[in-house]
């Protein structure tokens, strides 16, 4: 299965975010696109990055009723994106829904994960706030196999549950990581955390970096050493 690094674009207008692409010298990252910068620029800005030749993770985190994720998976089937994703809370039910509206009449559609656990959320969070009595672990592994029930691609989790992922619901379903940070960086508001060898060697198979690559002074240089670490 072929590993890469993706490029989180979260930056808060179109404008910003092609400068930004503009300084990748002729590479074409792997990109994803969230939620402030769909809901500021619309679908154009799917458009206009995947004429430049871009692969597209669409990151909405949809998280509804069946019918209405559905429809709106139906809508999001029409944009040449690579990747979309929903929260695996909302239930296999759901999920289905989802699947089913993201298929095109040629049977054609994006790869579909779901969210499992937050990166931003630990134990504590998980206990005394969501009300879930079980370690994060098996928290993450239990709506895995939903999502692998509904007939999803993979999930979004930390590095830190990904090869557990992969014995659970196996090696083709994918990993899609976020939580990725160089050593000698700082972690921010992530808590799950991992290097990107390290993810790598826990069986990431997407790593999503976002300020460690569009905060770096050179953000090309950032995105080269990200990757050698992340494929070597």
């Amino acid at each position: 299965m072929a590993k890469d690094v993706i490029i989180a674009c979260d930056f808060a207008s179109g404008e910003e975010t092609l400068a930004f692409l503009d300084r990748f010298a002729g590479e074409k990252p792997f990109v994803k696109i969230g939620m402030e910068l769909f809901y500021a620029e619309g679908p154009q800005i799917v458009r206009q990055i995947k004429d430049r030749g871009h692969r597209i993770f669409l990151d909405l985190k949809l998280h509804d009723i069946p019918n209405t994720v559905k429809k709106a998976m139906r809508v999001l089937s029409g944009l040449d994106v690579d990747l979309v994703n929903l929260h695996a809370a909302g239930t296999r039910a759901m999920m289905e829904a989802a699947l089913e509206g993201l298929t095109r009449p040629d049977g054609t559609r994006p790869l579909l994960i779901a969210v499992t656990q937050l990166t931003s959320t630990d134990q504590a969070a998980l206990e005394r706030e969501l009300l879930i009595p079980r370690p994060m672990e098996e928290v993450v592994l239990a709506y895995a196999r939903n999502a692998s029930a509904a007939g999803l691609d993979g999930v979004v989790c930390s590095p830190l549950e990904a090869g557990r992922v992969h014995e659970a619901c196996g090696a083709g379903f994918l990993t899609v990581t976020p939580g990725v940070r160089f050593a000698d960086g700082d972690s921010g508001d992530q808590k799950r955390v991992a290097t990107p060898a390290r993810a790598r060697e826990l069986g990431s198979d997407y790593i999503v970096v976002g300020r460690p690559i569009t905060r770096a002074a050179d953000p090309l240089e950032a995105y080269r050493r990200c990757v050698k670490e992340f494929l070597a």
